[in-house]
């Protein structure tokens, strides 16, 4: 299925925030909407590319991450964490125990270090916490440890929990957190709700952070769930709007997103605005992934796989438009194929008779 859609409002890169607005309307490619566009580097594409199963029948996967080469799946609700196998087969590891989620909370986020530990992010009857796991055994028979909490008491509630968790290229572990429906936390230095924090991988503050004492990396979010850096070291994050706009944003030390006072491209001194927006039924975009720089954006009410480049993230192109349905996250495989998560099964999709599924497609060079 391919959709044209000219509903999307762009910031140009490098601008001054606001100074330069470009309406793009999509003109359709073979199994892609795409905007316009006017540099030549190349770039993945999955062009007319049919994604195979890797697994199906999963209840409301949230998470996938690979250690030592093998994949581990988060389930929000059962808050099980499953291995598979390279036919597909499903095996749990462990169950994350105090799990109490409900709604939009539960077992979310999962993050590997480079010791092979599992970073898990939660949510329990005291709030959305992260926990370290070491994982003992080989693939096939994996089983996870004991936890050790690193952080936690993050505001929590049935919705805008955030949830997505990834260590960046400077070692440290990032987290996005929601708002938990409490508007003027996003604003307020002291709560660690409607954030992106940095810490180490012990949970501690890093000395160049940029306020003293504080893991507060950016504020001003409603609800961010995707995470990624370029090849260049440059951040970017997806974020839920409310009712206007969805947004990518470029993450700079400091900055401040706006939410609740503006929400979107908003021209405002002090908020640093999107470099690219979508109305909400269009998107909702979670997970994201880097992938030779090209940022795949998994997309929720929007049932689509946005691809932007990172050199020029005031374009984008779609693919899978309504095919699978909801797209919860994605992930690049050791083997370098583009991973994605469904998420029919999560109360608000309509799933069909394998899902929910993770499916793989291998992006090639244009």
């Amino acid at each position: 299925m391919t959709r044209t859609s000219s509903r999307y409002t762009f910031i140009a890169a490098g601008l001054t925030v606001g100074a330069l607005l470009v309406s793009c309307t999509a003109q359709p490619i073979p199994s892609a909407t795409t905007s316009t566009s006017s540099h030549s580097t190349a770039h993945p594409s999955l062009g007319t590319s049919v994604p195979s199963h890797v697994t199906t029948n999963l209840q409301a996967p949230w998470s996938v991450v690979f250690l030592d080469g093998t994949p581990l799946v988060s389930e929000r609700d059962s808050a099980r964490i499953l291995e598979l196998a390279e036919d597909g087969t499903a095996r749990e590891i462990g169950t994350v125990t105090g799990v109490t989620g409900s709604g939009e909370g539960g077992l979310l986020g999962m993050a590997v270090d480079d010791q092979s530990r599992l970073y898990v992010y939660s949510t329990a009857s005291s709030g959305n916490r992260i926990q370290r796991y070491s994982v003992t055994g080989t693939a096939g028979s994996l089983s996870l440890g004991e936890p050790q909490t690193i952080i936690d008491q993050i505001p929590a509630a049935g919705w805008h929990d955030g949830g997505r968790i990834a260590f960046g290229p400077d070692g440290m572990l990032y987290a996005a957190t929601g708002d938990a429906g409490q508007r003027g936390t996003a604003q307020d230095p002291a709560s660690l709700a409607g954030k992106i924090l940095r810490m180490t991988p012990d949970g501690d503050v890093p000395e160049d952070n940029p306020f003293p004492d504080s893991l507060t990396y950016s504020y001003g979010h409603r609800n961010p769930q995707g995470l990624a850096w370029s090849d260049d070291g440059t951040m970017f994050a997806t974020e839920f709007g409310q009712d206007t706009w969805d947004e990518l944003n470029i993450i700079t030390p400091g900055g401040n997103y706006g939410w609740p006072t503006v929400e979107g491209i908003a021209d405002t001194d002090g908020f640093t605005d999107p470099v690219q927006q979508w109305e909400p039924s269009e998107a909702s975009p979670s997970g994201m992934v880097n992938i030779e720089g090209t940022l795949f954006i998994a997309n929720l009410r929007g049932q689509v796989l946005r691809a932007v480049p990172s050199a020029h993230p005031a374009t984008s192109t779609d693919y899978f438009s309504g095919e699978y349905g909801r797209i919860r996250d994605v992930a690049e495989s050791p083997d370098g194929d583009l991973w994605l998560i469904t998420n029919n099964t999560d109360g608000r999709g309509e799933p069909g008779p394998e899902d929910d599924r993770i499916l793989r497609v291998h992006p090639s060079m244009r």
